[in-house]
């Protein structure tokens, strides 16, 4: 009988051990989220106060006026993914299979710029890409900043305040979180499988192509989400880096929610951008689901 009675609280424990975590998501989560949702139908103003008429207008007016915003958060995000993709994981791949007794350390430099503040980083970029610095003197000597300048990606003779510098301060905040996934897909994969394509006389290229890089598209996938998801949102980089002309949809919403205090219009497109972001991420993953990406 004994028994019997505790087999019902054993099948509970899993549920009591998710409840401080379920309440911590409603709390914190799903509350904000619905309000929010309501702040979006709302009209009014601060003064008078706002309350809820279903006004669906602060979305069609969202996506009117700031529609280049929200194109351009989409390309400097996309474009910060594919260099990190590009950048990361080489290192990535020297670290899983190369590094030897170098690993660690190298893993705890990858993760080294976590121990300063987001800001404070973004400030060091101002200082590495100002107009006297030594990258915009080096690439003014090679004339790249001629050929930046005809492409729209950097002004004649300065790299900051331009579209390069703002994808710039994205790729090196985001880095991390493109490094870390495709290390740990990396790191997981059996060297034998290598060893056995190379007895079947694949070149290192054709090994890479068939074995490697297929067993690294969770890391992939993950790495990507995980860069483009923020940087699509971000707005500490386009502030600190660009200018008015580089502004990306997170500074119009914190403008609107701290200068302009327009809270229904913030919320609505707080709610695009998020709608946004869920239909690129869902095509994506059904994508990756195939073997369209290998």
């Amino acid at each position: 009988m004994a028994g019997a009675a505790a087999r019902p609280r054993r099948r509970l424990t899993p549920y009591w051990l998710l409840l401080p975590a379920g309440l911590w998501l409603a709390v914190f989560f799903v509350a904000p989220f619905f309000y929010q949702a309501s702040t979006s139908v709302q009209s009014g103003s601060l003064e008078e106060g706002f309350r809820v008429t279903w006004d669906f207008t602060n979305y069609t007016d969202a996506l009117a006026t700031y529609a280049p915003h929200f194109l351009r958060s989409f390309l400097y995000a996309a474009s910060a993914t594919v260099l990190c993709l590009l950048i990361g994981y080489p290192l990535a791949y020297m670290i899983a299979f190369r590094a030897g007794r170098w690993r660690g350390l190298l893993l705890v430099m990858v993760i080294a710029p976590f121990f300063t503040s987001f800001l404070i980083r973004t400030l060091a970029w101002k200082t590495i890409l100002s107009d006297a610095g030594p990258v915009v003197g080096v690439l003014k000597s090679v004339h790249i900043l001629d050929v930046t300048s005809q492409l729209g990606l950097t002004g004649d003779e300065r790299l900051l305040a331009t579209p390069l510098a703002v994808v710039c301060g994205l790729t090196y905040n985001f880095l991390p979180f493109m490094i870390l996934p495709l290390y740990s897909s990396l790191e997981r994969i059996d060297l034998s499988l290598h060893e056995a394509a190379r007895d079947l006389y694949a070149k290192p290229a054709t090994v890479f192509r068939k074995v490697t890089f297929p067993l690294s598209l969770p890391g992939v996938v993950a790495g990507t989400l995980l860069t483009f998801i923020p940087a699509s949102g971000d707005y500490i980089n386009a502030q600190l880096l660009g200018s008015p002309n580089t502004q990306m949809v997170g500074n119009a919403i914190q403008k609107q929610f701290l200068n302009v205090l327009d809270y229904p219009a913030a919320a609505a497109m707080s709610f695009i951008l998020m709608a946004i972001i869920l239909i690129v991420v869902s095509v994506y993953m059904r994508k990756a689901g195939t073997e369209e990406l290998v």
